[in-house]
């Protein structure tokens, strides 16, 4: 320091240490908290700007965060007592009609058809047996006088949806159901197997909008927060129906026969047309100006629809052919139960349809208040019916109405992906959208039923019965294919979260960079501070050197 020189004119006021100290630390601190935002900013976290961020010190002395806390608490109590008063059938006013008029006047009417619809659907596993014997059936041609429902139901869905978009759904059930009964009455009268397939095949067409219209009318009447559970309860009444045909109408078989059964289903179906044409009440449909043409080409080529509608079709369609035919004669063939025993465990099996539509629906309405969407239950549902299947085909250890609940549970999980295509495509388009998907469930329900059959008729039947190593065959082909389909509807989800990572591997980097140069500045400022500050206390000249500068 001795090279240092001084003259009078160049001497100052001595430096305030102290306060040099402060502004010292005072840039350090700045530097700090300026490589922080900086790092937040180059993560991308935005939890330091977040409304609601507890952390963040500046909304929260400006009250912001309270009051989206507020905002997002009445939103998740109005989801809740929508929900509550649903259930309890209080007369909130939706649509201008009070809640328990939507029930007697919509909601009921379009149940009553659907409850039809999955009776017939399910009614040829419990008559199959006799209609084996008077009609010498084999397995390969009971699967297709079965399936032909599925195939015929399948095959009108797209034009089925066109009518219920341009004519609402009163009109195209009421309808529709005049045939279903029609069918009913000439399968009952029926004296060979072609009136039979015929007959069949009518009563797919005429049934064929029963879910349809239902949910049609569920999205034109009911608010979108509701839409899940609502489609829950429809369900359930669909699986009443499934229900029905196993103990009670075992009992109305042994009093009245199949034919006579089937004459009371034809009045029951042209009862309930009459119902929906009289009870159901009619709604505007709101006609948008200015918009492009509604077409199914908007439905398949939306990458939404077909990420979920490959799992969704070979699920729910397995688990329908499963329930309405091949569940029986695993049951006699390969768990060796008799009839009394069957028709137990049916009943028991249609009541896991009935308490998962609810469950499904319910759940996935508390976790849609909680930002957890419907395809993530999905998956999970998906996830069961596969090791469901594993379970069975492997024989293990397990009570076989176990696997059996869970595969008449997946036939309820329509309420999720229908729930999932509501919130894909507007209403104008719900019902060619729930058409398009329908389409596919059913057209892989017929694939299931009958390709079982045929896969059967690979083994000789012994005594009526064919060989265990038959059904896990035809099982475990129907289990790959949803392997498969469910790999398919994970990877964009894998692919995204591989895409997070190398944004975050990236982040880090740059955070990376920013950390260095933050931390040089700082340490220039604690050089500074360190080695010049005490030369500043001991020598003078260092003193009128620095406050000149």
């Amino acid at each position: 320091m001795t090279g240092l020189s001084t003259s009078p004119a160049d001497e100052l006021e001595p430096v305030d240490v102290v306060g040099e100290l402060e502004l010292a630390t005072e840039i350090i601190r700045e530097l700090r908290l300026g490589y922080i935002e900086r790092r937040d900013k180059i993560n991308g976290d935005v939890g330091s700007y977040r409304l609601g961020d507890r952390s963040d010190r500046e909304l929260e002395s400006a009250g912001w965060q309270d009051e989206f806390e507020r905002w997002d608490d009445v939103q998740e109590e109005s989801d809740e007592d929508s929900s509550a008063n649903l259930s309890a059938g209080k007369t909130e006013r939706v649509g201008g009609l009070q809640t328990w008029r939507l029930v007697g006047c919509v909601f009921l009417p379009f149940a009553s058809g659907y409850y039809l619809s999955y009776l017939f659907r399910t009614i040829n596993t419990l008559i199959a047996g006799p209609l084996s014997r008077e009609f010498h059936l084999d397995a390969a041609n009971l699967g297709l006088l079965t399936s032909v429902y599925l195939l015929f139901f399948g095959g009108v869905q797209i034009p089925i949806g066109m009518l219920l978009d341009r004519f609402g759904p009163r009109r195209v059930q009421g309808v529709l159901l005049i045939v279903a009964a029609a069918g009913a009455a000439l399968f009952g009268a029926s004296g060979g197997f072609v009136t039979l397939l015929i007959a069949r095949a009518m009563i797919g067409i005429g049934v064929a909008a029963a879910l349809m219209a239902g949910l049609k009318a569920i999205v034109m009447w009911f608010p979108r927060e509701r839409i899940a559970l609502v489609n829950g309860y429809m369900v359930m009444m669909g699986a009443l129906g499934a229900l029905s045909a196993t103990a009670p109408a075992e009992w109305l078989l042994k009093y009245a026969g199949w034919r006579g059964l089937f004459e009371l289903l034809a009045v029951a179906a042209l009862a309930t047309a009459v119902l929906i044409v009289v009870a159901v009440p009619e709604k505007a449909r709101a006609v948008v100006a200015g918009t492009a043409p509604v077409t199914l080409r908007m439905i398949y080529t939306d990458r939404r629809f077909w990420r979920i509608a490959p799992l969704s079709s070979v699920c729910i369609g397995s688990a329908w052919a499963l329930q309405g035919l091949w569940a029986a004669p695993w049951l006699s063939d390969v768990e060796g139960l008799d009839r009394e025993s069957l028709i137990r465990e049916l009943f028991i099996i249609g009541l896991g349809l009935c308490v998962g539509a609810v469950f499904l629906g319910t759940l996935a309405t508390r976790l849609r208040q909680r930002g957890i969407g419907a395809d993530k239950l999905f998956a999970i549902v998906a996830v069961l019916f596969v090791g469901a299947e594993i379970v069975l085909i492997t024989r293990l250890p397990v009570p076989s109405l176990l696997p059996w609940f869970v595969v008449s549970l997946v036939g309820a999980a329509t309420v999720l992906s229908y729930a999932m295509i509501a919130e894909y495509f507007p209403i104008e388009l719900a019902a060619r959208a729930n058409g398009s998907l329908n389409l596919l469930h059913f057209a892989w329900g017929f694939a299931v039923q009958f390709g079982i059959g045929l896969i059967l008729q690979q083994w000789p039947a012994e005594g009526g019965h064919y060989p265990v190593i038959a059904y896990q065959t035809a099982f475990g082909v129907n289990a790959a294919v949803q392997l498969v389909a469910s790999g398919w509807f994970v990877t964009p989800w894998v692919w995204s979260q591989i895409g997070h990572v190398k944004k975050a591997a990236g982040r880090r980097g740059a955070t990376n960079d920013g950390l260095v140069k933050a931390n040089a500045r700082e340490l220039v400022a604690t050089v500074f501070v360190v080695r010049w500050v005490p030369a500043v206390v001991n020598d003078s000249s260092v003193e009128r050197s620095l406050a000149g500068y």
